[in-house]
């Protein structure tokens, strides 16, 4: 059998590269296969009553797996869609005799299936699966139509390597905004797909500190952080998003982007760029942030 894991670090949610990998994984392979059971053990994990859940699904088949921020959306053939969020320890696994496609939160493993976190599993007419698994049961599934889903989209910002992700309206957000600058990046309504791994390498990259008010940010320094912004979330959806366990693919290479981190996870080593000081890490916008105070200002 041939495996594809993609984890990610237990205090971590997936952020855009992570469930962008996702997305592409399962496309290669769920698409167009006749759902023929759905087995739910965690009704919470459902925004649907479950009878109506299971009989629209049951038959029916997953044309394309579309994204939005951090939000995995399922196009049906019956024209209804199911949206798919992770949050902080979910896990999509597709299984098959020949593959595994994994992605998710690092724990459980993924080597005995169903454990005791498959809540919500679907079986395809070819006997493949694919569970979700959720230990702290904060994910969830919804089955919407296509109003409603539009309406979901219409909550989110303007996402980094998407066509409305221009120079021009990043500075009209940035000059709009008051408050501090991490948790702007951090407001999904403002901008899609950045979490706190991204947030602080973007301010890194840009040279700008992450407590910095939004109104003291220079016209450069604002160009700096959107160029970051397309910069470092393009990088890492190359490398599949940043992974803290082992981790190699089907063809057996490393692939991840925990390489390429030069302030997440680095609190009290030298930085890597000046070498002057160490990484410091506070709290702000209620989560962990690093930062080097000499390389940023």
């Amino acid at each position: 059998m041939r495996a594809l894991l993609l984890f990610y670090n237990k205090f971590t949610m997936p952020e855009l590269p992570e469930v962008e990998t996702i997305r592409r994984g399962l496309s290669n392979k769920i698409l167009n296969k006749q759902i023929v059971n759905i087995d739910i053990k965690k009704p919470n994990l459902v925004r649907n009553k479950v009878a109506n859940f299971k009989a629209s699904l049951k038959d029916n088949a997953i044309l394309s797996i579309d994204r939005i921020g951090k939000l995995l959306i399922l196009d049906l053939a019956d024209k209804n869609f199911l949206l798919i969020h992770l949050k902080m320890t979910g896990q999509l696994i597709y299984s098959s005799k020949d593959d595994l496609i994994a992605g998710g939160h690092n724990f459980p493993s993924v080597d005995n299936l169903p454990n005791k976190y498959s809540y919500i599993i679907f079986s395809f007419a070819d006997n493949s699966k694919l569970f979700f698994n959720d230990m702290r049961q904060f994910g969830y599934m919804h089955l919407v139509n296509k109003n409603i889903k539009q309406k979901i989209k219409a909550r989110f910002g303007i996402e980094p390597g998407t066509k409305n992700f221009t120079l021009r309206n990043f500075r009209a957000i940035m000059k709009s905004r008051r408050g501090v600058l991490k948790a702007l990046l951090l407001n999904q309504q403002i901008i899609s797909g950045i979490g706190n791994i991204y947030a602080d390498e973007i301010c890194f990259r840009a040279k700008v500190l992450p407590n910095r008010t939004v109104d003291s940010l220079s016209d450069n320094e604002i160009k700096k952080i959107y160029q970051t912004s397309q910069y470092i979330i393009k990088k890492a959806i190359e490398k599949r998003g940043t992974t803290f366990s082992d981790y190699r693919d089907a063809a057996n290479k490393e692939g991840n982007f925990i390489k390429f981190l030069k302030v997440y996870g680095r609190q009290d080593k030298k930085c890597l760029v000046c070498k002057k000081v160490n990484i410091k890490k506070i709290k702000l916008a209620g989560r962990g942030t690093h930062f080097c105070s000499n390389c940023q200002k």
